[in-house]
């Protein structure tokens, strides 16, 4: 059985998650979707003669109401997202506290194959100091994770691009799960090799390169790409847009604190800026 998480907070982009991960539990019936849903203790804020803002908790008894309230508004969103027979195929569960916390006790107490969840992105100072859930979803999640930002149909993605700026970052973990992803969609990988100024290498050296990844880990329907572009993230978002493509995947280091912000991560920024369905997965090995 292959479990499935998808975090809400009821707005329209967590439809078009329910709605995608709905639709595999239609196509592939050994699927089970679980909807989670996040309280976040109110905090009250006042000035202290600092100025700095002081957040004060709420008692027992709010909490307890904003989370009979929360139940009452999931089952509102189950029912208006999904048809009668889907929304008997999904379970929910109602916990306390910040989102992408939650979202990661959920996921390191239950054994999940996938993760799928709406974003609205982020950008500017936001981006830089608090990001958005599905980007810090992204960067600590121990399985692969889609984020959508519009309504996808899962039936026309046919073209997938599989997106690395070092091939030294490809490994048969990774590579394992990319077949995976493929096989689910029953889609093309668009292999694709970016080159930048900072990171470049003659055609003839990537070409072989990515040839042997191909022969190395027995890949089927797929094509090899070289890409080049002055930026990574612009690079993989332009191929994508000319060669048509339906998802983009990538592998994420899953950076965090100081190496985060010195060096950033890739994968976030793509979930962060671009429209397309983005899949991801937390690189832990190399060949």
């Amino acid at each position: 059985m292959k479990r499935i998480l998808v975090p809400v907070d009821f707005s329209e982009q967590a439809k078009f998650a329910l709605n995608f991960a709905s639709e595999l539990n239609d196509i592939h019936k050994d699927v089970k979707v679980t909807v989670l849903h996040a309280v976040e203790h109110p905090l009250e804020s006042y000035l202290d003669p600092t100025g700095l803002a002081v957040g004060m908790g709420a008692d027992a008894e709010l909490m307890q109401v904003m989370k009979e309230n929360a139940t009452k508004a999931m089952k509102t969103f189950i029912e208006e997202t999904l048809n009668e027979a889907q929304a008997q195929q999904v379970n929910f569960k109602i916990v306390m506290g910040t989102a992408y916390e939650c979202i990661q006790e959920e996921l390191e107490e239950e054994d999940y194959y996938m993760v799928i969840m709406g974003t609205k992105g982020a950008s500017g100072i936001k981006e830089m100091f608090v990001g958005s859930n599905a980007e810090k979803v992204v960067r600590l999640a121990n399985c692969p994770v889609i984020t959508l930002t519009r309504q996808v149909c899962l039936k026309t993605i046919k073209n997938i691009v599989f997106a690395t700026a070092t091939l030294a970052d490809i490994s048969k973990e990774l590579l394992a799960e990319i077949k995976q992803l493929q096989e689910l969609f029953d889609a093309r990988i668009q292999l694709v090799r970016i080159n930048t100024p900072n990171n470049f290498e003659r055609d003839s050296v990537v070409k072989q390169a990515l040839q042997q990844i191909a022969d190395r880990y027995r890949l089927t329907n797929y094509t090899l790409n070289i890409y080049n572009d002055q930026y990574e993230e612009q690079g993989i978002i332009a191929f994508a847009e000319e060669i048509g493509a339906d998802m983009i995947a990538i592998g994420t280091h899953g950076r965090q604190g100081l190496a985060h912000l010195l060096y950033g991560s890739l994968a976030e920024d793509i979930v962060n800026h671009a429209s397309y369905p983005i899949w991801t997965y937390h690189i832990s090995e190399t060949v």
